[in-house]
């Protein structure tokens, strides 16, 4: 049997290189603020995943994907045990764009920071009166770049996100970027307005984009998963406080509540950080998970 390494380990990711594809394993890490936390969050990997899979599915008439298969007798036999049954995705390889497409449909977080202090997100004027956690008038686009681990992305603007573009791509910045700002949008008002119907409010989330072979743009990474977006109950939505989410903002929340932690968490909050996964997957595929 072929043993295989990762040839780059993410935060939360492995990749393995399967010649002609790639397969990507969502471990059972968690990171926060940059930091990959002490414990390990069980199941997370396979949810995470499986959610990936359920968005992929739904939007591949809006921009094509990276996804082959999540069946891991589709993938090499190093691969077919339980380590990464659930967990691991198939995909083409792409050539990844620098620049994560960050969408935002509400004011919250950091961007309820910025609104507070000058009435802008990410350089984006705001309409003045906005309440935090509020629908915003449309969705905005703020991209960033990406940073190495242990560094912070930094929020750029659109014309920045050309310029990024076009020193890696001669010729294409402002052909990419004009693409993927219309997917990012795309893809979350589709599935904006689904998860609406499910009961979930999806503030914001980020997408990443490759190029195929021929140059095409395709979604890669994962997809609207707790992990890259931030999701919020329905039910008791109300503008102007903060919200309760399905997301790492539980964890987020605690660490900053308790500085000295040194990013080891309670056994209490590890399980409720995966119930509120498992409520999020249900809510959204209409399927509990195993």
């Amino acid at each position: 049997m072929k043993e295989f390494t990762p040839i780059k380990e993410g935060k939360v990711r492995e990749v393995y290189d399967n010649g002609d594809s790639l397969i990507i394993v969502a471990t059972d890490r968690i990171s926060a603020f940059d930091v990959i936390l002490k414990n390990k969050i069980a199941k997370k990997g396979s949810i995470l995943t499986q959610m990936s899979k359920f968005w992929f599915d739904f939007t591949k008439d809006v921009v094509p994907n990276h996804m082959l298969s999540v069946d891991v007798k589709d993938m090499p036999e190093f691969f077919q045990n339980e380590r990464f049954d659930g967990n691991s995705m198939m995909c083409r390889k792409l050539e990844m764009l620098p620049i994560e497409c960050i969408v935002r449909g509400y004011i919250t977080g950091s961007g309820w920071a910025s609104y507070q202090e000058n009435g802008t997100v990410c350089g984006i004027k705001l309409p003045e009166g906005l309440k935090e956690s509020e629908k915003l008038p449309e969705a905005i686009y703020t991209p960033s770049t990406k940073a190495e681990i242990g560094l912070h992305d930094e929020n750029i603007s659109f014309e920045r996100s050309i310029e990024v573009l076009e020193a890696k791509f001669p010729g294409h910045g402002a052909e990419y970027a004009t693409k993927i700002k219309d997917a990012t949008l795309a893809l979350y008002k589709k599935c904006a307005d689904y998860a609406y119907s499910k009961g979930i409010i999806i503030a914001d989330t980020k997408f990443e984009f490759g190029l195929d072979e021929n140059g095409n743009i395709v979604l890669g990474d994962e997809m609207l998963t707790p992990d890259s977006s931030r999701f919020w109950p329905l039910e008791g939505y109300e503008a102007g406080k903060g919200q309760p989410s399905f997301d790492k903002q539980f964890v987020r929340d605690w660490l900053k509540a308790n500085p000295d932690s040194d990013y080891l968490l309670p056994e209490e909050v590890v399980t409720k950080t995966v119930d509120k996964y498992k409520e999020a997957f249900a809510l959204l595929t209409g399927k509990e998970f195993e």
